[in-house]
């Protein structure tokens, strides 16, 4: 839908084109890409995390349930034998020494025969352990861990030398003593602190992953944020080039026809053909003009615009401005006042007189005849501020939030001028550190008011103009 001059409605609610489509698309699988990777790389290193601390844990506590284990079976064995392993003359009777079965800790002596002298109650199947008893007597102690009848115990064999007196056999020479301990209740201690650390790393990695994901989206804001400013910069740039080809075709077609005019009248004086001089003339002075405008927006934005700052008195720039105004806004029928009021600005002197000129004329261009526009400076604590006012028909609704977009002209006024001027305008306004904004007049009309910073917070200094991309998006939308 294009307005009465033929240009483009706005933009910013149009529904994204298929290239944009297709890049939000790659931009949302992206994202999404993203976000699983480091939900995965979180789950992944908490898991890593946990399983060397409970491995690391379960280590520990297994070591330690082993050296306790030890120290009671030592213990029992220093029952047995008070004096050491090769001293059993000193023994106490066998029947008081032992110990049952149901004790959980109990003895077996070997004797150099063969004979086992084992627990008053009866021994265990499978006890003693004769390869333990053998690795003792070839290495002088082992420690083994079995599992008789689903049942787990730990066996110390230790060699002996001596004899024993027994009640039935009188005196037996010894040669090896085991001890044997009931490791159920360690097992199980084991056991649980394993599925106890199964189950809480399995509940973290989930907390772990979700709390991922979570951190992940918020942490894919400012990538997310990034590319959607592309989209957007992709977009001004394809809407510029659409618009700025719009703006080019009208003086380039009458050119081209003025031409071909003369071209048919070839053999005839170039005061009989017409205007076509004067349409070319007027043509070529728009292009070069629109040009001008076109290269500074975007030497603006490259950087490449550098503005000379002094000590500048903004109400003598505004003076100027206005008088220099003041002959066209008469001839439209229109009076230019200006109320001015000393403040000193750090500033670009031409720039800063191209910013008022470019206000005074959008005012002037949309005042009816006998209106007044007028021009105030004035200081406002830290800033200065320029507000032009005109006495015209205001800006509508519809059409402030489109305020200084390149190319725009509201709905229903006149082809004048393309649309560049207040960009223009609150590109000068923000490389001098201020804000522009636009509004209606209670009484009617529209005003304009730009605040820059006073002399003091102003920049010193070369410098250049700002990324009109950045710029906000505040409105205004009668642009010369």
């Amino acid at each position: 839908m294009t307005s009465d001059q033929g240009l483009p409605e706005p933009r910013s609610g149009a529904e994204p084109d298929p290239i944009e489509r297709d890049s939000l698309a790659r931009d949302a699988a992206l994202l999404r890409h993203a976000r699983r990777r480091l939900a995965a790389w979180s789950g992944g290193m908490t898991l890593v995390i946990l399983l060397a601390l409970g491995t690391a844990f379960y280590t520990v506590v297994q070591s330690q349930l082993e050296s306790a284990s030890l120290a009671r079976l030592e213990a029992r064995v220093a029952q047995v034998i008070p004096e050491g392993p090769t001293d059993l003359d000193d023994m106490p009777p066998l029947e008081l020494v032992m110990g049952g079965v149901s004790s959980g800790t109990f003895a077996y002596l070997i004797a150099s025969d063969g004979h086992v002298f084992g627990p008053p109650s009866g021994g265990v199947a499978g006890l003693p352990d004769d390869a333990s008893v053998v690795a003792a007597l070839d290495q002088g102690r082992d420690v083994r861990q079995l599992e008789l009848d689903d049942v787990p115990v730990r066996v110390l064999s230790l060699p002996l030398s001596g004899s024993v007196l027994s009640p039935s056999r009188g005196r037996v020479p010894i040669s090896a003593i085991q001890v044997v301990e009931d490791r159920a209740a360690e097992q199980g201690t084991l056991d649980l602190i394993l599925e106890v650390l199964l189950i809480g790393g399995i509940v973290a990695v989930l907390v772990a992953s979700v709390a991922g994901a979570l951190y992940s989206r918020r942490a894919l804001v400012p990538i997310r944020e990034s590319l959607a400013a592309q989209r957007r910069a992709l977009r001004r740039q394809r809407d510029f080039a659409a618009d700025a080809s719009h703006e080019l075709r009208t003086p380039l077609t009458i050119i081209a026809a003025s031409v071909e005019d003369l071209r048919l009248h070839a053999d005839q004086p170039v005061g009989r053909v017409g205007n076509a001089l004067g349409d070319i003339e007027m043509e070529v002075a728009h292009i070069t003009s629109l040009v001008d405008d076109l290269l500074l927006l975007a030497r603006s934005e490259s950087g490449a615009l550098d503005l000379a700052f002094e000590p500048v008195e903004l109400g003598d720039v505004a003076a100027e401005a206005a008088a220099a105004m003041a002959g066209p806004a008469a001839q439209r029928g229109v009076t230019v006042a200006i109320e001015p009021e000393p403040v000193m600005i750090s500033g670009d002197r031409v720039r800063l007189r191209q910013l008022v000129t470019i206000l005074i004329d959008n005012s002037v261009r949309h005042s009816p005849a006998g209106a007044i526009v007028t021009v105030r400076v004035r200081s406002e604590d830290a800033e200065a501020e320029l507000v032009v006012e005109d006495q015209g028909a205001g800006i509508s609704q519809q059409d402030l939030p489109h305020v200084f977009d390149r190319f725009w002209r509201g709905r229903g006024q006149q082809r004048d001028g393309a649309g560049l001027g207040l960009a223009i305008a609150e590109s000068i306004v923000s490389r001098h550190g201020g804000r522009i904004v636009a509004s209606n007049r209670p009484e009617g009309g529209a005003r304009f008011s730009a605040r820059l910073p006073r002399l003091a917070q102003a920049p010193s200094g070369p410098s250049v103009l700002p990324d009109h991309g950045n710029r906000p998006d505040t409105g205004a939308v009668r642009q010369p």
